[in-house]
């Protein structure tokens, strides 16, 4: 180990080590510096004795499986290199993105516990960085209080992260003995074939434990949706758990359902409704898709709405102040319309779907300049594009030039493409924002 001018530590001529974070038999965690890039970094230093050769290739290729990974919801791991100590046996060293922030455990020891609503965003976060595991075949087995992060955005509420997947094996793994992780504590039992249910259900644990303050199975008094998604989480019986995608929906359903603004642009009165109004249009630019390229992953899902639905038109459209501006676009070439003939405005004003079969019909619609003329529109479904935060941003839409009739399930599979839509979005976002952050 190499020292600097001052008698600090040095790893691997690069990380000066600062101050010790956390410490156990087998670990030591640092905040650190590196000298290269002039940043501060997280050090964590595992030791393995001789003999102890399996057990460093299990936490070494664990290591390797998170630097392959990059995803907002988990802290990532920068750096990895191995040592020789003194006694013959072998030091692991990792380095992490420094996250200014508090873990789980920290937030309810100093603060007591959370407010549902704050409980509700933690599902959200967690449950969408769980999902791009488990797609990847990876499970975390390590989803606990001391390893969630509550990582403190600049503007906005803090987002949860997973800080270490030193634990993460291959989904089916049949885990014979715990590894090492940050807080130095094994919590894999022996012999279990480790599953994504595990991972879902040491989610509600720990969403439970936030709610409470301290560990427990139930929680009593919290709202109704939230309690039956948390027994949902921790069932006994893994097939009877939500999937992690399944999760990620629900979770943003039940905060902007639940805990949202929900802003009423439209039946609000005098200065609330402008204040409203400018409240939702801050929302939306924080999401910077206003006047920006096409990209693949909406364009998919406008034609898979057009496909499914047997319509010539679908949108992707975002209101903004005085105009309808089209993310994505089929069946139509303009990129942008005036608001105020826009049927997507209305969906913004009502926060809920609008359905018109036969808009030549329908009083609301027959006057509007897009349904007027013999090629003008004569059916038009919207579904709301809602923040995380309960702001409705614009719509995903479908249109069609003769009236038609949708069922009840061809409604709902409309919505859940809508869902869609905002979870590209969000995970748009995210990766704009870490972007930002590492620079």
């Amino acid at each position: 180990m190499d020292r600097t001018d001052d008698g600090a530590e040095l790893l691997w001529g690069r990380y000066r080590l600062d101050r010790l974070r956390l410490a156990g038999d087998r670990f030591a965690a640092f905040t650190a510096t590196d000298t290269v890039l002039k940043r501060t970094v997280v050090v964590k230093r595992c030791r393995f004795p001789a003999g102890a050769g399996l057990d460093l290739q299990r936490e070494e290729a664990a290591a390797r499986r998170t630097a392959a990974l990059a995803h907002h919801g988990i802290v990532p791991l920068l750096d990895i290199g191995l040592d020789v100590t003194s006694d013959g046996g072998r030091e692991l060293g990792l380095v992490f993105e420094w996250i200014d922030g508090r873990s789980i455990a920290r937030t309810l020891a100093e603060d007591g516990p959370m407010t549902a609503r704050q409980v509700a965003y933690l599902g959200f976060d967690v449950a969408e960085a769980l999902e791009y595991l488990h797609v990847r075949g990876v499970v975390v087995r390590g989803v606990t209080p001391s390893n969630v992060v509550l990582d403190q955005q600049t503007d906005a509420r803090p987002h949860a992260r997973l800080l270490d997947l030193s634990m993460a094996v291959p989904a089916g793994s049949v885990v014979d003995r715990g590894v090492v992780t940050l807080d130095d504590s094994p919590r894999a039992a022996d012999g279990r074939t480790a599953l994504p249910a595990d991972d879902v259900r040491a989610l509600g644990l720990l969403l439970i434990e936030g709610l409470l303050g301290a560990p427990a199975e139930s929680v009593p008094g919290a709202p109704d949706a939230l309690a039956a998604l948390l027994a949902a989480m921790t069932s006994a019986d893994p097939a009877e758990r939500p999937t992690s995608t399944q999760l990620a929906v629900a979770f943003r359903e039940l905060v902007a359902r639940e805990f949202g603004r929900h802003r009423r642009v439209a039946t609000a009165a005098g200065a609330d409704a402008a204040e409203d109004e400018e409240d939702r249009l801050a929302a939306l630019h924080r999401y910077d898709l206003l006047d920006t390229p096409p990209e693949g992953a909406f364009d998919r899902i406008t034609d898979l709405a057009s496909r499914t639905f047997g319509v010539p038109v679908s949108t992707v459209s975002i209101v903004d102040r005085d105009r309808i501006w089209f993310k994505s676009h089929h069946g139509v070439d303009a990129e942008q319309i005036g608001r105020d003939p826009g049927l997507c405005a209305a969906v913004v004003q009502t926060g809920g779907r609008i359905a018109v079969p036969d808009a030549k019909a329908d009083a609301s619609t027959r006057d509007n300049p897009l349904i007027a003329g013999d090629d003008g529109l004569q059916c038009y479904v919207g579904v709301p594009l809602t923040s995380v935060d309960g702001y409705t941003l614009g719509a995903l839409s479908i249109a069609d030039y003769r009236p038609r009739e949708f069922t009840p399930d061809e409604l709902e599979t409309l919505d859940e493409l809508g869902r869609l839509v905002t979870h590209e979005m969000e995970m748009r976002l995210a990766a704009r924002r870490a972007v930002l952050a590492r620079s």
